[in-house]
């Protein structure tokens, strides 16, 4: 979805808007999943990027700009833990129990014109 918003400034209001959200790139070089006995599932990403692809648009009561945007965001790495009960009384059911995630680096290139 499109991300809308202003934000408040001393010199004023700036409005924004970023759409066209695409993640045109992603790299999981160290991934592992773990059966945990009696409790579940444990995901271990290291060292994930991610790139995305973007419009965006600002506007102030002075200017306003917009143009092409890129983000990547490197050395992620994510721990999550799923539980996966063990009855029989129904389908098959996971459900996140806890997660974690850092990022180490975030590239933004913004391409625009006045």
């Amino acid at each position: 979805p499109d991300l809308t918003g202003h934000e408040k400034f001393a010199l004023g209001n700036v409005k924004y808007n970023i759409s066209r959200i695409h993640v045109t790139a992603v790299e999981l070089p160290s991934a592992s999943i773990s059966l945990l006995p009696g409790s579940g599932i444990k995901l271990v990403i290291r060292n994930a990027s991610l790139t995305i692809d973007m419009n965006w648009n600002i506007r102030t009561w002075m200017f306003k700009d917009s143009g092409r945007g890129t983000v990547h965001i490197s050395k992620v790495f994510v721990t999550a833990m799923f539980s996966t009960p063990l009855d029989n009384a129904g389908p098959a059911s996971i459900s996140l129990t806890s997660c974690q995630t850092t990022s180490g680096d975030v590239d933004i290139k913004l391409n625009g014109k006045t």
